[in-house]
């Protein structure tokens, strides 16, 4: 599963986007990928590999973007989009 394919099945599942997680995590002060894991587990209701790909946008929305914009390019490529 590619990471923008995470990130729209998060979004289908929750009506939520990153951003509003990485809101939610700054205002709640955690930063530490052990209380996210746990706090995107238990309070968010998301799964292991899902809960890490929002990690990855909270920590480091850079290069979750470049990863979403490279997913997409790909499937465009393959026909898909």
């Amino acid at each position: 599963m590619t990471y923008k394919a995470y990130i729209d099945n998060i979004k289908a599942k929750t009506g939520k986007d990153p951003q509003y997680f990485q809101a939610l995590a700054k205002a709640k002060g955690l930063t530490k990928h052990g209380e996210l894991l746990a706090w995107l587990k238990s309070d968010c209701g998301l799964g292991h590999g899902h809960a890490n790909a929002i990690i990855l946008y909270i920590q480091n929305p850079e290069l979750a973007q470049k990863k979403i914009l490279a997913d997409a390019r790909q499937e465009k490529a393959k026909g898909k989009g």
